[in-house]
């Protein structure tokens, strides 16, 4: 079985279904394992393998997946059918059946679901998407264009760099929220979830309604991926949700 990410609150409801890859399980050379990427100068071959393991362990049709572009921008893009989305590092959908995927080595996956509106989104968030405000951008859209009440939606900030580990110069930490910053030992770290956290509050989310992971990428090694830790031999894993065409059952226990 290929090790997931998975989020408690997501899986509570049967609308969705949500995973995030690790950095395990893979056939490419290490370190990429279970690299999901064709953009890091991995064999192809392996890469479709291990979308393929990927997606079958979560049963998502891989040719039902939309990818964003990622070029650390704040566009948030509508899609309605599975492809490659240019110059975006955010997707909306409000059709089941077609799963919105982010690539991460370190950026901070967020996750955002609708259980009235039935919409999702899925956001790949670096420093500089952070700073200008796509979690915030996000529920505005959602809210313009499903008609989504913000205190309606449930949201999963993923694994990413943290703070304990994401250390930044002068020059980043002037555009970001000066709460998501850290100072130790003459140098300056960057809390990315406390961000995009004080984002989503900020935009009307419910505290309680936010799972926020507690883990880092760039500690974490063994589990996940990390351009900070592994640079040009990084590989990446992918976050996944998608709107069920048919409302799977949850088991009690």
């Amino acid at each position: 079985m290929i090790p997931i990410v998975e989020s408690l609150l997501f899986a509570s409801y049967r609308k969705i279904r949500f995973a995030m890859s690790t950095r395990i399980g893979g056939v490419s050379p290490e370190p990429l394992g279970m690299n999901l990427s064709y953009h890091v100068g991995d064999d192809p071959v392996n890469v479709r393998e291990n979308r393929r393991r990927f997606f079958d362990a979560i049963g998502i049709h891989a040719e039902r997946v939309a990818f964003a572009g990622q070029c650390h921008s704040n566009r948030v893009v509508i899609v309605h059918a599975a492809d490659v989305i240019p110059r975006c590092d955010g997707l909306l959908t409000d059709r089941p059946g077609i799963a919105l995927a982010i690539s991460v080595a370190d950026c901070l996956p967020l996750f955002v679901f609708d259980p009235v509106r039935n919409g999702i989104a899925a956001i790949h968030a670096g420093w500089r998407g952070t700073a200008a405000h796509i979690a915030l951008i996000t529920v505005t859209k959602m809210t313009d264009h499903f008609g989504s009440t913000p205190s309606d939606l449930v949201a999963f900030i993923g694994p990413c760099a943290g703070v304990c580990c994401y250390e930044i110069g002068e020059e980043v930490a002037d555009q970001l929220d000066e709460r998501c910053i850290e100072s130790r030992d003459a140098k300056i770290f960057a809390d990315l979830k406390q961000a995009n956290f004080t984002q989503l509050v900020a935009s009307g989310i419910v505290p309680s309604n936010i799972e926020v992971s507690d883990d880092c990428t760039i500690c974490d090694g063994e589990r996940y991926h990390s351009y900070r830790r592994e640079k040009e031999k990084s590989g990446r894993m992918l976050g996944v949700i998608t709107l069920v065409e048919k409302e799977r059952s949850i088991c009690a226990g």
